[in-house]
């Protein structure tokens, strides 16, 4: 079994095993295959039974030892029933990537109290109950390794269209910086993820909220995701590249750099760059 901590080349994985939830297509699809060209061994979950399957399978031709699993990263008790699966399959696992999540496209005034439920039990609660499932065995197996939790650009700069996402992105955020400080003694590191305009499917699929022509603000904001052109592919091989580099904090595009860059040296600036690109979702 590698060391993960002690590799500075991740182009290697042999050995190792890293586990994913949201598997079943996206950036967390596109990082369970890099992972599995790379040598790794693979523990799955999605909402989507069909879809983690289907990723599954694909790493298995690759000659991978995978487990798919059906998981509501939103019940405490499924994410631990599927932490407990990945334990007794492998022995182990040194990579925990905590990227299951939904959007939701509105302003405060337009969320309702069920959205705010809803996205807070998968995008940070999600989060919590997967670090909360992994963490006990991983700290006590005294290996060491990594959790990768995704939060998004909209956890460095707030977005008013997108006011009850940004709230949990930037939660995620601010817990995995404090995990990275509580687990440094035993050899565990923690990054988190931000993402700008990834070409997933989530501007297809995230509820609008809020007055005007739902069809033609999904169009215009399906469209900016296309013309940004950037690939599941590529964020995931730049999510691996953080990993490797136990980065703390790892925008991925640059759009998501110059929100990072600009919320530290310039929050009024940042503040405009933000409303101007909420008119996009408008």
């Amino acid at each position: 079994m590698f060391n993960f901590r002690s590799a500075i080349n991740i182009s290697d994985l042999s050995g190792g095993v890293v586990a994913i939830t949201g598997a079943g297509s996206g950036m967390g699809r596109e990082l369970a295959l890099l992972c599995a060209r790379r040598g790794a061994n693979l523990a799955l979950c999605d909402i989507n039974e069909s879809s983690v399957s289907e990723t599954g399978m694909a790493a298995r031709q690759l000659g991978r030892d995978v487990m798919t699993r059906r998981v509501d990263v939103a019940d405490p008790e499924q994410m631990c029933a599927f932490a407990e699966a990945t334990f007794t399959h492998f022995g182990g696992v040194d990579v925990v990537v905590n990227n299951a999540g939904v959007g939701l496209v509105g302003g405060f005034l337009d969320t309702s109290r069920k959205d705010w439920d809803w996205l807070v039990s998968i995008n940070l609660m999600g989060v919590v109950h997967g670090c909360d499932a992994f963490l006990p065995a991983m700290i006590n197996s005294g290996r060491g390794g990594q959790v990768v939790n995704v939060s998004s650009a909209a956890g460095l700069l707030a977005n008013p269209q997108l006011s009850a996402y940004s709230a949990t992105k930037f939660a995620v955020l601010g817990l995995s910086e404090a995990l990275r400080i509580e687990l440094r003694p035993y050899g565990i590191g923690v990054t988190a993820i931000c993402p700008g305009v990834i070409n997933t499917a989530i501007a297809t699929a995230s509820p609008i909220r809020g007055a005007g022509d739902g069809d033609a603000r999904r169009q215009r904001l399906t469209a900016a995701y296309k013309r940004r052109g950037y690939t599941p592919e590529r964020a995931a091989r730049n999510i691996l590249r953080a990993i490797g580099r136990n980065r703390a904090v790892a925008p991925i595009a640059a759009e998501a750099h110059l929100m990072y860059v600009l919320s530290r040296v310039a929050p009024p600036l940042a503040r405009w760059i933000a409303a101007r690109m909420a008119e996009i979702a408008k």
